[in-house]
C-alpha cells in the first residue's frame, strides 16, 4: 500500500473530521483511518440520544471556552481559530442543515445521527480515504519514512500519525503509543449522575424543576439549571455539569458526599425568609399543601411539607416558624447524601488524557515527537454536555489537519 502521507488511529468524530479537514485543505492526499472496533464514530451514533448533539450555539470563543473543566485556555484559543460557527459552515457546505435548541443544543434537522454519519462516510469516499476496520494498532515506532503502525499481523507506513482515540476508562488503551515518551495522565470519569443512598425521593422519579441549584456541601462547587428526580438519585443538566467540574472531587472522595439541593432559583436565605413570611400572611387561609410555591411540582412540594413535618390540614396562617424554617431549609438546601454514580446514558467522557503541556497547542503535534498529533479526548480536554466535546474534537482534529496539510506535498 506504500507510504500513507497521513495515519489516523481512531475513526471516531475528531479522527473523521482531522482526515476531512486534511484532504480538503491538500487535495490528493493519501489517508488512512485505522479504527480498532468494527463500527466506525460510534460515539456520534449514540449521541444526543441518537440525534447527534453536534455542537453548541455559541459563537463567541470566550464565551465556549467557558464550559470546559479542563483544557478552558487552550481552547480558548484555538476557538478563535475554528469555532462552533465554524463547524456549522462546514457542514451547510456538505448539504447538512443544523438547529439550535432551546438550551443551545445544536443537531442535525432531521433528528437522526445517520445524517452526520453519512455526511462524513460520503466526503471520505470522496477524497478516497481509506478505511482499515478491525484494526488495532499495537505499537508505533518512528522510521525512515516517518512512523510505522503495528496492526496484527499488518504494517502501516505513515509521514504523519494523528492519535484521535477518544475517551476510555482504562489507560491500558492508550499503552500502544508509550513508545512515543507520551504517558497519560489519571484517567477519571465525568458527566455522571449521582446516586442517593437514602431514597426518600425515590418515589417522585421523573419529576423536575426546570431553575433549580445544586452544591457539594463544603466545597465551591456549585451549578444551576434542570433538576431531575430518578429512581436511584438525581440526574438533569445542573447535576451534569457539576459532575465535569467536580470529576477530580467525586474520584477522589470515592463519589460519597453531601449535595444539597435548591429547589428554586433563589439561594439567599433572608430572600427566601422574607418571601415565605409574606406568603403566610397573605394566604393565610390557604392548606399550605394545597398552593406549591414558586410552581414546584405538586408532588415535590407535599413531599419537602412533609419533610417539614407540616400537618397536612395547616393552612398557612397556623405554620409554625420550626416548620417554616424547615420548610426554607429544604426549599434551598435540600441534602442528599450521594454513594456512587452513574454513567449519563451511553455518553462515557474521560478527565484525564494525554498531558496538554506535551503538545504544541498552535499545531496539536507532539513536542516529544516531530510529525505525530494528537486530537479529540485522548487530550486531557473534556467538556460539559450539550455538544461541548465533539466542538473540541472538532477543533483539535481542524488544528492538526492545517498544520499537517501545510508539510505534505500531496
Amino acid at each position: 500500500m506504500g507510504v500513507f502521507d497521513l495515519i489516523i488511529i481512531g475513526g471516531g468524530a475528531a479522527g473523521f473530521f482531522g482526515a476531512l479537514q486534511a484532504a480538503e485543505r491538500k487535495p490528493g492526499l493519501k489517508i488512512l483511518i485505522l479504527e480498532k472496533t468494527s463500527k466506525l464514530l460510534s460515539k456520534v451514533r449514540i449521541s444526543g440520544g441518537g440525534r447527534c448533539n453536534v455542537t453548541h450555539h455559541c459563537f463567541e470563543p470566550t464565551e465556549l471556552s467557558h464550559h470546559y473543566p479542563r483544557g478552558q485556555k487552550v481552547l480558548k484559543a484555538l476557538f478563535r481559530r475554528y469555532q462552533a460557527g465554524d463547524v456549522v459552515k462546514w457542514f451547510e457546505e456538505k448539504g447538512v442543515q443544523l438547529k439550535a435548541e432551546a438550551d443551545g443544543r445544536m443537531f442535525p434537522v432531521t433528528d437522526n445521527s445517520a445524517t452526520i454519519i453519512d455526511c462524513f462516510l460520503r466526503e471520505a469516499r470522496r477524497h478516497q480515504i481509506k478505511i482499515e476496520l478491525n484494526a488495532e494498532v499495537t505499537d508505533i515506532k518512528t522510521t525512515r519514512d516517518g512512523f510505522s503502525l503495528l496492526c496484527g499481523k499488518d504494517t502501516f507506513t505513515g509521514k504523519h500519525v494523528l492519535i484521535a482515540t477518544g475517551g476510555h476508562p482504562n489507560s491500558s488503551a492508550y499503552s500502544f503509543f508509550k513508545t512515543t515518551g507520551h504517558a497519560t495522565l489519571p484517567l477519571i470519569p465525568s458527566l455522571f449522575t449521582l446516586n442517593d443512598s437514602r431514597k426518600q425521593f425515590k418515589d417522585l422519579m421523573g419529576v423536575a424543576v426546570s431553575n433549580g441549584t445544586v452544591r457539594i456541601a463544603g466545597t465551591k462547587f456549585f451549578q444551576e439549571g434542570p433538576i431531575l428526580i430518578t429512581h436511584w438519585g438525581l440526574s438533569g443538566p445542573a447535576v451534569i455539569k457539576l459532575s465535569a467540574w467536580a470529576a477530580e472531587y467525586f474520584y477522589q472522595h470515592k463519589y460519597e458526599a453531601t449535595v444539597l439541593i435548591g429547589w428554586i432559583p433563589e439561594t439567599r436565605e433572608e430572600v427566601v425568609r422574607q418571601f415565605l413570611t409574606e406568603y403566610k400572611s397573605t394566604n393565610g387561609k390557604r392548606k399550605i399543601y394545597s398552593y406549591p410555591l414558586c410552581d414546584l411540582p405538586q408532588r415535590l412540594w407535599t413531599r419537602l411539607c412533609e419533610l417539614a413535618e407540616i400537618d397536612t390540614e395547616k393552612i398557612w396562617g397556623e405554620l409554625a416558624n420550626k416548620n417554616l424554617n424547615k420548610l426554607l431549609e429544604l426549599l434551598i438546601r435540600c441534602p442528599f447524601t450521594i454513594k456512587g454514580k452513574t454513567t449519563f446514558k451511553e455518553e462515557f467522557v474521560t478527565c484525564g488524557g494525554v498531558d496538554l503541556q506535551e503538545i504544541n497547542l498552535d499545531t496539536m503535534e507532539s513536542k516529544k515527537v516531530k510529525n505525530l498529533f494528537f486530537a479529540g479526548e485522548v487530550l486531557n480536554l473534556d467538556g460539559e454536555t450539550g455538544g461541548f466535546n465533539f466542538q473540541a474534537a472538532w477543533t483539535t482534529a481542524y488544528v492538526a489537519a492545517q498544520e499537517i496539510s501545510s508539510r505534505t506535498t500531496g
